[in-house]
């Protein structure tokens, strides 16, 4: 220990360079792991933080609810399915809506029943009670989307009363506004006139007692070739998207994971070089091998921590705020996570030059190779 920290305040300028090259590293992976969970959350929260166990698109709609439109033909064979316990309509439309003299283009889903399409879990507030009460998103509150607000769907007029919040429930990286069903037909109508009563986008459906959510989503598509049922989480995993914006994160995070052990071990490898004589001096004077490579594996695990402190510092800050409609969130699995990961890649890196430590022969030190 006492070798490791000799050496490191010796080189402060070498070994700083190594901790904050680490720490921005770190922030980087952390950053673009919060980047990541939020634009997920932003594009599909409303989808996989609502009640409804299974959502029933029509194949046509590609998954996508307010591409998919059910017939009454449709909606009739869902009901008919073995299994089926209760389902609701729901019904999902983007309107430009004014909040706080600001114009938004705004997601409003409309729900037959709260236990089949509301937010399964509110932050503050109610559900909404009568027409022309909605339950918003909190990290749109800043926006003129809190409790108590009241916006106007423009055209048309149409005020809504925001009367609840709920966390992780955006659409399509935009505000979101949960209403009653009949608020959103009042809303549809309230944009054009002359509408007809129009259909829902997707049916929200729950299990009889003793059917699994998988159970009925497989029942009600052996129905009808025109219909796409899902569990709640296929729904959200399965938006188009989704799998392609986690696979192009997953070889980020590859890259990061990689680069952390080759800049640790690389900078340890070329250290043990320039100092192999006084490694050799020390071996030849009878300094344990395993004193030494202790040494380096104390230096790798100051200077990995360090580093991690250092971009967990930058990062906490950063991670509060807001990228346009993305809402950020400090990771604390990630965090945790990669803490154990980085760590293990950069003190077992390190290892390759401790290798180098090992194979100094103490008697080939002291002769110079000579014959004896």
């Amino acid at each position: 220990m006492f070798l490791a920290l000799k050496e490191m305040r010796r080189a402060k300028a070498r070994f700083g360079l190594l901790i904050a090259a680490i720490g921005m590293l770190v922030f980087l992976i952390l950053f673009q792991q919060s980047l990541q969970n939020g634009l997920l959350t932003a594009f599909v929260g409303a989808i996989r933080n609502q009640s409804a166990p299974v959502l029933v698109y029509s194949v046509d709609g590609q998954r996508v609810i307010q591409g998919s439109i059910i017939t009454p033909d449709l909606e009739q064979t869902v009901r008919q399915a073995s299994g089926l316990g209760s389902v609701g309509r729901i019904g999902q439309g983007t309107f430009t809506v004014d909040a706080d003299a600001e114009l938004y283009d705004t997601t409003v889903l409309g729900y037959q029943d709260q236990a089949l399409g509301a937010p399964s879990e509110l932050s503050g507030g109610r559900y909404p009670a009568v027409p022309g009460e909605a339950v918003g998103n909190d990290s749109d509150a800043s926006r003129g989307f809190d409790i108590g607000d009241v916006v106007t769907i423009e055209p048309g007029g149409l005020e809504l009363t925001v009367v609840g919040l709920a966390r992780d429930v955006q659409l399509n990286a935009g505000p979101t506004l949960f209403v009653t069903y009949a608020t959103y037909v009042d809303a549809v109508r309230s944009v054009n006139p002359d509408a007809a009563e129009p259909l829902p986008n997707v049916l929200a459906a729950s299990p009889a007692q003793g059917t699994t959510p998988s159970q009925l989503a497989a029942s009600i598509n052996a129905t009808s070739q025109d219909l796409d049922a899902l569990t709640r989480s296929e729904a959200a995993d399965q938006t188009p998207g989704v799998a392609q914006v986690r696979q192009s994160f997953r070889i980020i995070f590859l890259l990061y994971g990689l680069v952390v052990p080759c800049v640790t071990g690389l900078f340890f490898l070329i250290v043990t070089f320039q100092k192999s004589g006084a490694l050799t001096l020390l071996r030849a004077i009878g300094a344990p091998a395993g004193r030494l490579v202790g040494s380096l594996l104390v230096q790798a695990l100051l200077i990995t921590t360090a580093g991690f402190g250092i971009g967990l510092a930058v990062y906490s800050p950063i991670s509060q705020q807001r990228l346009g409609g993305i809402a950020l969130r400090f990771e604390t699995q990630a965090v945790i996570a990669w803490a154990v990961l980085l760590t293990v890649l950069g003190v077992g890196s390190s290892l390759v030059a401790a290798r180098r430590v090992l194979a100094i022969d103490p008697i080939e030190a002291t002769t110079g190779g000579a014959d004896r």
